[in-house]
C-alpha cells in the first residue's frame, strides 16, 4: 500500500488516536458497570488491572503489525490464515467497527436526548452527527488525528476541572477499606474494566500510516496509560462521592455526580454542561475513528475507492443505531460489543502472532 505525505501521521498522533478511541461511553457508565460487577468501592484497582491487561493486548497487536508495516490488517491476515478464513476474520472485524460506530451513535443521542434536547426525535440527532463526521473522513486520517488532537487537550482540561469541582462532596470513607471484602471481588470486575478500555485495536490499521511504525509500541503505551488515568479518576471520584449502593443505581453515575453540587459566584454554577461538551466530544472521536475503519476495511477487501463505502455506510449505521429499543437494551448491546472484542483482540491476535512466526518469522523488517 503505497501511501501520500498526506496519509502520515506522527507517533503522537497515533496515540492521540487510541485515547481518544478508548475514552467514549466509559466515562459516563464506567462506575456503574464496574460497581455492579465488583459490588465493591475497590473497583479503581479494577480499572487499574483492566488497563494493564489492555496493554499488553495493545503490544501483542502491534508486534503483530509492526511484521507487515506496510499493510493494514486487512490486507496481511491473508498471508496467515489464508484467503477464506482471513476474508471470514476480516468481516467480523468490519462488522465490529460499524456495531461500536452505531453504539456510540445511539449512547450520543440518549444521553443528548435527556439532558438537552428533550422531545427532539432520535434520527435528526444521529444525522447531524453522521454528516459531520463524514465531511471529516473523507480528508483520510491526516485530518482526523489533527482534529484529535486539538478535541484531546479540551478534553483533559474541561475533564479535570469540572471532576476536581466535586471534591466538595467527595467522602474518602466510601473507598474504605481497601480490599475490605478481599481480592475476589476486584479480580470479579476486571473483565468488564477491560471492556471499557477496547481501543488498541486502532493499531492494526494505524501502523502503515505512520511515519514512524517502530514507534508504535511506544503510542499504544502512552495512549492507554493515558485513558487509565482517565478512567481511575472517573471511577474515584464518583464512587467517593455517591458510594457503590448509590452508583449502582444510576444510568449515567457521572453525570449525577456533575448535577449534585454546584459552586455559587462563578459565571456557571452548574457545570454538567461542561462535562456533556468533554463527553460529546469523546463520542464524536470514537464514532468517527471506527466509522473510518469499517470503510478502510471494505475498501481494502474490495480493492475499491473508499469514499463510496463513506456515504454508502450511513444508512447502515442508523439501522444499527436503531436497534436498541431502550437504554436497558443499548447496554446490552455494548456488552455483547465488548465480549465480541475479546475474542477479536484478546485473543485472536497472539494466536496469529504465534502462526506469522512459525511461518517464517517476520514477512517485513523495520529498520
Amino acid at each position: 500500500m503505497i501511501l501520500s505525505p498526506k496519509d502520515q501521521i506522527t507517533t503522537p498522533q497515533a496515540a492521540v488516536i487510541v485515547i481518544n478511541f478508548i475514552l467514549g461511553t466509559g466515562l459516563l457508565t464506567l462506575p456503574r458497570s464496574s460497581a455492579e460487577k465488583a459490588h465493591t468501592p475497590d473497583v479503581w484497582i479494577s480499572v487499574i488491572l483492566g488497563g494493564v491487561i489492555a496493554i499488553i493486548a495493545g503490544v501483542i497487536m502491534v508486534k503483530l503489525g509492526q511484521q507487515f508495516p506496510k499493510k493494514t490488517f486487512y490486507q496481511y491476515i491473508n498471508e496467515i490464515v489464508g484467503k477464506w478464513v482471513g476474508g471470514l476474520l476480516n468481516l467480523a472485524i468490519i462488522c465490529y467497527f460499524l456495531m461500536t460506530s452505531g453504539f456510540q451513535l445511539r449512547s450520543m443521542a440518549e444521553v443528548m436526548r435527556y439532558l438537552l434536547l428533550q422531545g427532539t426525535p432520535t434520527w435528526a440527532i444521529t444525522m447531524t452527527f453522521m454528516w459531520v463526521s463524514l465531511y471529516l473522513i473523507i480528508g483520510g486520517i491526516n485530518p482526523i488525528a489533527r482534529l484529535f488532537e486539538i478535541i484531546l487537550p479540551l478534553t483533559l482540561i474541561l475533564f479535570l476541572v469540572v471532576s476536581f469541582m466535586s471534591i466538595k462532596i467527595f467522602e474518602i470513607n466510601n473507598l474504605r477499606p481497601v480490599l475490605g471484602e478481599g481480592v475476589i471481588p476486584v479480580l470479579k470486575g476486571v473483565k468488564t474494566t477491560a471492556l471499557a478500555f477496547t481501543g488498541p485495536e486502532i493499531m492494526l490499521l494505524l501502523i502503515p500510516f505512520m511515519n514512524q511504525p517502530k514507534k508504535a509500541v511506544k503510542a499504544v503505551l502512552v495512549g492507554v496509560s493515558i485513558s487509565l488515568i482517565f478512567y481511575v479518576i472517573t471511577v474515584v471520584m464518583v464512587i467517593g462521592a455517591l458510594s457503590v449502593d448509590g452508583v449502582v443505581t444510576r444510568t449515567w453515575p457521572t453525570l449525577d455526580l456533575i448535577r449534585s453540587f454546584e459552586v455559587s459566584g462563578l459565571i456557571f454554577e452548574r457545570f454538567e454542561s461542561l462535562l456533556l461538551v468533554v463527553w460529546i466530544m469523546q463520542i464524536f472521536s470514537t464514532f468517527t475513528i471506527t466509522y473510518y475503519a469499517a470503510s478502510l476495511g471494505l475498501a481494502q477487501l474490495s480493492k475499491k475507492s473508499i469514499q463510496p463505502f463513506m456515504f454508502g455506510l450511513l444508512p447502515i449505521l442508523y439501522i444499527i443505531s436503531t436497534i436498541s429499543k431502550n437504554v436497558n437494551d443499548l447496554f446490552k448491546f455494548g456488552d455483547f460489543i465488548g465480549n465480541f472484542a475479546l475474542f477479536l483482540f484478546g485473543l485472536l491476535p497472539l494466536l496469529l502472532l504465534i502462526i506469522s512466526r512459525i511461518k517464517g518469522g517476520k514477512y517485513e523488517t523495520i529498520t
